[in-house]
């Protein structure tokens, strides 16, 4: 699963690294310690006239269908099961119609070990951005405004027999988030792509490949309270073991 990540960089690194466009006011709030329900950037694509425009905005973490009758339903939906997204009432829609990236600077995982939990921050070696497959929704409050939300699609983590960082994530937890190769992001956001159900099959199948890029290191166990927000949250641990 991924209940907590890290996106701290400018809008206009964020921009460049996503070839997207975005609004001149938009703004973009630093954290290292984002949590479920709070505004984070998310990228996806939509025709204006004949044109596809690759698009920027800022969405609520927690996915809300249109359906909903309260905002709270977001609450329980900031991950979507790749397995049964397609055929689940929350996200089904937006499997079809309204797929998305969340990029991340890295992400949060806590490794149980018996009563004990111990947080480890996996990200990219390069300290490039990761993009993760992601789902977007709009739904209407009783005031009349538009809300946009998101979701983070999962998958089963890889085998423990599996080289390098990946064994070492199959150690960590069961269940990952879904990364994008750089072609693979351009297919699953893009509007006319109508079979959600064979593109999740096709970002399952390159998802370990991408994430083999990836480094991680245990971080301070401050990270688990969310009001700690600040840089010093992803500094390896003295006692990490990785």
């Amino acid at each position: 699963m991924c209940g907590r990540y890290v996106m701290a960089k400018a809008i206009g690194d964020l921009v460049a690294e996503a070839e997207a466009e975005a609004d001149d006011n938009l703004e973009l709030r630093q954290s290292w310690n984002v949590a479920p329900t709070t505004d984070v950037p998310i990228v996806l694509e939509r025709l204006i006239g004949d044109d596809l425009h690759r698009q920027v905005h800022v969405a609520r973490w927690g996915l809300v269908p249109g359906w909903a009758k309260e905002l709270s339903v977001g609450v329980r939906a900031f991950n979507a099961r790749s397995e049964t997204a397609s055929t689940k009432p929350t996200f089904r829609s937006a499997v079809k119609k309204r797929r998305a990236v969340v990029p991340v600077e890295g992400y949060y995982e806590w490794k149980k070990e018996g009563s004990k939990k111990r947080p480890f921050y996996v990200h990219r070696e390069d300290g490039k951005l990761i993009f993760f497959a992601g789902l977007y929704e709009w739904w209407k409050d009783e005031d009349g405004s538009w809300i946009l939300s998101t979701s983070i699609m999962t998958m089963d983590s890889p085998s423990a027999e599996e080289p390098g960082v990946l064994g070492e994530l199959a150690g960590l937890h069961d269940r990952l988030p879904i990364p994008l190769g750089k072609e693979m992001m351009g297919r699953w956001m893009n509007p006319a792509e109508e079979d959600g159900e064979g593109l999740i099959e096709q970002i399952r199948a390159q998802a370990f490949d991408v994430a083999s890029e990836w480094t991680m290191h245990e971080v301070d166990t401050a990270v688990g309270n969310v009001r700690n927000n600040s840089p010093e949250l992803i500094e390896a641990h003295s006692n990490s073991l990785f």
